[in-house]
Formats: C-alpha cells, structure tokens, sequence
C-alpha cells in the first residue's frame, strides 16, 4: 500500500524545484486546525503566512467557490465579468475612493504599484522610489530592490535602480534622503517580515504631509496586515493616515491567488489601456470567493473578534514571558503578534511545532503568530498554553547548554 507521506516526499525530491524545504504534509483544515498524512491535528497559527485569514474551508468561501465554479471560471479581462467589478466597488466603498486594479500577488501588486508610481513620477521627471529598512516587498527583481534587506537580493545583482532605503519609523532620516527625483515613498504600516515592526501614528501623519508638501506619492503595503489583520479592514484606518495607493493580496481570497493594488480615484487615469495588465487578475472564480471575505467581514464580527482576541493573547504572552530573561517584549496590532526574543525564533518555533503549534518566524529573532481572525477564546488558551509549554522547553536547553 502507497506511503502518502514518502511517496510525495519522493516527488518534491524528483520534480519540485528545491526553493522551499517543508517537512511536514498535511492533507486538510477547518477553522483553525490542521491535519498531517497520520491524522495528527495542529492548531494553526500561521494561516498559511496570513493568507486564510477566515480559517481553512470557511463555509461562506468554499460555498461562493462551488457555485461560481459551476457557472464562470475565466474569460481574461479582454471581456467582461459580472463578479470582478462588484468586488471593486466594495473594495472602494469600505476604504478610500479610487480604483482598483486586480493581479495575482503581493509581489505582482507591490511591482504593479510601483510601475503606477514610476508613470506618474516621469511626468515631471522623478523616478526613485524610497523604501524602509527591514521592509519586505517581495521577490521579483523590482520588489527586491526596494525590499530593505540586502540577504534576499544577493546572488540577484545588478540590483533594479531607482530605489533606495532609509530608517523604519526616523522621519528626519526620510526627510533628509527626499529628492528633486524623489516620487513616491513605500513602506508596511506594520512590517511582518521584518519582525512585526508597527509604524508610529504620528511618524504617518509626517510622513503623509511631507508627501502632500513636494507632491511625492504615499504608497502602503498591506500585503500582509491588511485584509483585517490588525483589526480594520484596511491597516491605514487603525493609523487614520490614507495613502495614495495601497498594495494587497494573500488574505484578499482566503487562499486562491488574489492581489491587487488600489489608487485614489484622482490617479484613475495614471495608467492607461495596455500599459498594465494581468492575465488572471480578477477572475470569476476568485473574486467571488474575494466576495465572500468582505461578506464576512460585514456580517460575522470578524474585525471585532480580531480585536479582542488580539489584545487577550498580547496580554497573556507578556505574563507568561515575564519569567524568562530570553523574551525581550511582545508587540503587534490585532491578530499580527511577534514575540521578540534575544535569539533565533527558529528555535522555539521548531519546539512549538513538536507541540503540534504552527507559527511563523520574522526577521531573525521574532516569533511570529498570525492565527486566522476568527479564533475563539478555547483557541487562544489552547495556544496559550503550548506557548508556554515551549518556553519552558526552551529555557531548559538554554540552561542545559550553559552547564
């Protein structure tokens, strides 16, 4: 009888490209849980890097999947589809106003916003793009380049032009590399991979009037902290700082590739037919099930849950890290947690999946915990405590190696 777990080990082996290196298979989800090749659950505290942020197989997606699958699946956007627009239209009607333009990912928004930026800035001859320090964009050529850590663009050089990064959070370090050439300037309101990195509330507010003062774009990624993560719908309404675009994706369609990108509804014509384009970018069957998210985010209290878990679980990790001099603080907004420590997270995210625990790490030394937004209390406790099971098992190796 076939080996699930070997046989598709064997076939990543054989036929995957080696970019990623998983150990664990698992074969199916509901809400917040997990299940591997030998049935063992997990509780899931990654929601696949902030992309199922309404858990696995929630019923209103998989419903508006299954239906819109029987109906329309893709016609490209040389033709019309009912299902994309209307999904616009509540994208702008629950933000800012503006349009929107649909890809396939963070990557492919953060490119596409930047090209947005890059037009509008030729116009009277600027062209650089600032970014963060610690700040991640994505992997294309152009996202790297304006993504500040250098690990992830060696080996990719010559590196993109027209970029460059200054300080997360210092706006006289922003202010200061602000240029004639200067067009836009981009940054996460909450840096995740950097290591769950808020932005100051009235860094914003600077930042915003600098822009308004020299005519320079303000472009957000809420890539990974938007779509409900720290507790709004858009991460720019917990700071009350609207940018000029804002870039989105992973937890847009609760698991099918979905990005995007909006821009304020005066740049509507900054891009113009046939200078963009995506070939999947808001199909049919996607959109419906982007439909859905926002549905859930009207109807089931899914922010206001967000919220309240969020500052519960901050609350109980500050207390049961206390004991253990290796926890340095714990910080974040809403659902997007990172426990900061005074050495690699791998560690303690590697003990924690023993626990049947799934997170995440950020920059070296941040745990990171990113659980769907529709987690109870139970699953907050239950997390909770294998949380704290871990850092006695971590204390005890540290002790042990100090012997």
């Amino acid at each position: 009888m076939e080996n699930l777990y070997e046989t598709t080990v064997e076939r990543y082996r054989n036929y995957v490209m080696p970019t990623y290196a998983p150990k664990i298979l698992f074969t199916r989800g509901q809400g917040a849980r997990l299940w591997d090749a030998d049935d063992r659950e997990y509780l899931d505290f990654a929601s696949g890097i902030s992309v199922c942020n309404l858990g696995h197989c929630n019923p209103r997606v998989t419903e508006a999947i299954r239906e819109q699958a029987g109906k329309l699946v893709h016609v490209s956007n040389l033709y019309m589809n009912e299902v994309m627009p209307r999904l616009a239209e509540k994208l702008i009607t629950s933000g800012m106003d503006g349009v929107v333009f649909f890809c396939n990912s963070g990557a492919e928004a953060n490119e596409g916003m930047s090209k947005f930026a890059r037009k509008y800035g030729n116009a009277t001859g600027r062209n650089e793009i600032i970014s963060m320090d610690n700040s991640f964009h994505g992997r294309t050529l152009a996202t790297l380049a304006e993504t500040g850590r250098a690990k992830y663009r060696k080996g990719f050089e010559p590196e993109v032009p027209g970029f460059k990064q200054v300080p997360f959070n210092d706006f006289a370090a922003l202010e200061a590399a602000v240029s004639a050439n200067t067009c836009a300037i981009l940054l996460e309101p909450v840096q995740g991979e950097g290591g769950i990195l808020p932005a100051d509330a009235e860094y914003l507010k600077k930042v915003r009037a600098l822009c308004d003062e020299k005519d320079i774009l303000l472009l957000f990624d809420e890539v990974q902290c938007g779509m409900g993560r720290i507790g709004t719908r858009f991460a720019w309404q917990s700071f009350g700082v609207e940018p000029d675009a804002l870039s989105m994706a992973k937890a847009i369609a609760n698991g099918l590739p979905m990005g995007a990108f909006i821009v304020k509804r005066k740049y509507a014509d900054v891009l113009k037919v046939g200078m963009h384009a995506s070939t999947f970018g808001g199909t049919p069957l996607v959109s419906a099930a982007a439909l859905a998210v926002q549905q859930a985010f009207d109807e089931d209290g899914v922010l206001e849950n967000c919220r309240i878990q969020g500052d519960y679980l901050r609350a109980k990790l500050a207390e049961i890290g206390k004991p253990y001099s290796f926890v340095k603080t714990v910080r974040g907004m809403g659902l997007m947690i990172g426990v900061v420590l005074d050495r690699e997270a791998a560690t303690l995210a590697g003990i924690l999946l023993k626990h049947n625990l799934v997170v995440l790490t950020a920059g070296e030394t941040v745990l990171r915990l990113l659980p769907p937004l529709t987690i109870t209390r139970a699953d907050a406790d239950e997390a909770l405590e294998k949380i704290a099971a871990g850092l006695a098992e971590l204390d005890r190796m540290i002790r042990e190696e100090q012997k």
